[in-house]
């Protein structure tokens, strides 16, 4: 009688009789794809995330998937990835089943993707990243991006089909002028024969070099209650404050990573002559908040530094969170990658996002996401061309986008004898120091970070005169006047370089000064004497019409925290 009683309730509440249950429990998704378009798919409540994720990489036709991921907001309209191995049901609660796919893990060499369509849908992510502002760039950088874009999707210039604003209707910065089209316009037609495939590549080789470049942003609070950004990307644990990153814990030098409440905590492993490990936590808004930056930390850490994910440990009685990242790490899917034998898929690139008010791919406003383009703004000036690159790849890099700057700015001098490039530099807010300020030539405070010691800091300032000012002869000779500054910093794992180029007018003369600022940090004893003779002659060859006239050496230890303190 129970038995009869179930199944008759279990029919009553079957939409149209005839339907199944099964069929009532399925769900209509909706995923914003990265060229702005919707896949629109049924899938059962109590599937796993994968299933949905699978069929999104299917239509795609994409197989190197695991630098990618879904995103949906839950109901504080918080951005979460969603887990492909829990049940669909359990995560998408109190909202609309509607879903992004995104870029989760930005490779750090794109040129190691093995197949164009991959590198090709991670163009389309940094394309809404740059555009929405969450990645930071520079005038000159916005352009040289916009212009490979343009090849991507339009080929060679031709100048009977293209007309006189024919990039107007293109999308390359989050304060677009009709300045940046003009200089994308006049690099894009020195690109006549390269392909679509080989711009998106130096595309990526530009835009890899941006020290926001992959990071993921969780807003926090440190020990004292001041307003901190974490970021989490492909290295490891970056911290800011006043819109400069003070702070970076490298996945090596992280033991373990924890939450509690609002707390996140990180352990840090002792240096070569530290005894204890210490222990460093931030408040986060509230609990889910902390948890959700925990999940992004330990995926990042398993992805980028594992050889293969972590089994769960099988306990009787597990008080802890059971989660772990399921996919593969980096060097697994490198591996799947290299065994792909199919043909080059054939696809079709979209056009990037046109100049309309359209809800953006994070589900905010395109007003509101520009808004981010100002949290980064000093630190962006300061560590634009970020990399760990070689210094023969860095200086082709650092030549390559001087030469592409100079070429469409130098062009044409005004009544005061400026440059279009002279004019930039000199009234641009990231590049002309306030007087009220400290300068920014000044490297990021790399001793107050407890995993690293600064062994040492060299100096080096070079100048010389050439050239003849023509501008007002009212002008005070002694004072001067700052014509253009430049500052440029480079890292590699034990090494900070910031170059600061000034170029001023003193009594009719133009003057240019070179300053290199050397920062070599690490546990193990340096050889200061080599490393000064090293930085001197390194200057000579690279600057040989210059003379070296101040050098100073400084050195800092730090001293060891206590145990839990920041």
């Amino acid at each position: 009688r129970t038995s009869h009683r179930s199944s008759t309730s279990k029919l009553s509440r079957s939409p149209g009789g005839g339907r199944s249950v099964r069929s009532y429990r399925n769900m209509q998704c909706k995923v914003t794809l990265l060229d702005g378009t919707d896949y629109t798919c049924l899938v059962e409540k109590r599937e796993r995330g994968h299933v949905l994720f699978d069929k999104v990489c299917e239509h795609l036709n994409l197989l190197e998937k695991d630098y990618f991921g879904i995103t949906f907001r839950d109901v504080e309209n918080q951005k979460n990835w969603l887990d492909p191995s829990k049940e669909m049901k359990k995560q998408i609660r109190g909202v609309a089943w509607n879903f992004s796919f995104n870029v989760k893990f930005y490779p750090p060499d794109p040129a190691q993707l093995s197949e164009d369509i991959t590198r090709y849908y991670l163009c389309l992510q940094l394309r809404d990243d740059v555009v929405s502002g969450r990645l930071p760039c520079s005038f000159a950088t916005h352009t040289v991006l916009g212009s490979y874009t343009v090849q991507s999707e339009l080929g060679d210039y031709d100048p009977e089909e293209s007309g006189i604003d024919y990039v107007s209707e293109f999308r390359f910065a989050p304060n677009q002028t009709k300045e940046l089209e003009e200089k994308v316009m006049d690099l894009h037609k020195n690109y006549k024969g390269m392909t679509p495939a080989e711009a998106e590549m130096h595309f990526l080789e530009n835009v890899k070099k941006l020290s926001m470049y992959g990071v993921d942003l969780h807003h926090a609070k440190d020990s004292e209650g001041v307003e901190i950004m974490l970021g989490v990307c492909s290295s490891g644990l970056l911290i800011y404050r006043d819109r400069l990153r003070i702070n970076r814990f490298a996945w090596p030098k992280v033991l373990k990573i924890s939450y509690k409440r609002n707390n996140f905590y990180i352990k840090i492993r002792p240096g070569e002559f530290e005894q204890f490990e210490s222990t460093i936590g931030f408040k986060l808004p509230n609990h889910r908040a902390a948890k959700r930056l925990w999940k992004v930390c330990v995926e990042h850490h398993t992805f980028f530094r594992l050889v293969s994910p972590e089994t769960p440990p099988k306990k009787f009685l597990n008080l802890g969170s059971k989660f772990r990242y399921s996919g593969r790490t980096q060097a697994q899917t490198r591996r799947a990658s290299a065994q792909i034998v199919r043909p080059a898929p054939r696809f079709e690139r979209s056009t990037s996002k046109r100049y309309i008010m359209s809800r953006s791919l994070d589900g905010g406003s395109f007003i509101r996401r520009i808004k981010g383009e100002s949290l980064f703004v000093r630190h962006c000036a300061l560590m634009l061309e970020d990399t760990v690159e070689t210094p023969e790849e860095l200086l082709k890099h650092a030549t390559n986008i001087s030469e592409l700057k100079r070429s469409f700015m130098e062009t044409g001098v005004d009544k005061a004898g400026l440059t279009e490039w002279e004019k930039r530099l000199s009234s641009s807010p990231l590049r002309s120091p306030r007087h009220d300020e400290a300068p920014m030539i000044e490297p990021l405070e790399l001793d107050e970070d407890p995993c690293l010691e600064v062994a040492g800091v060299f100096v080096v300032r070079e100048r010389t005169g050439h050239g003849v000012w023509s501008g007002d002869a009212n002008t005070n000779p002694e004072a001067g006047i700052l014509m253009s500054a430049q500052t440029i910093t480079s890292e590699t794992t034990s090494t900070t370089t910031t170059t600061h180029i000034t170029k001023t007018v003193k009594g009719g003369i133009s003057e240019t000064r070179i300053e290199k600022r050397i920062v070599i940090s690490g546990d193990a004893d340096i050889d200061h004497d080599e490393a000064l003779a090293q930085a001197i002659k390194e200057a000579r060859e690279q600057h040989p019409d210059m003379s070296v006239t101040k050098v100073v050496v400084h050195k800092e230890t730090e001293i060891t925290p206590e145990k839990g303190e920041e």
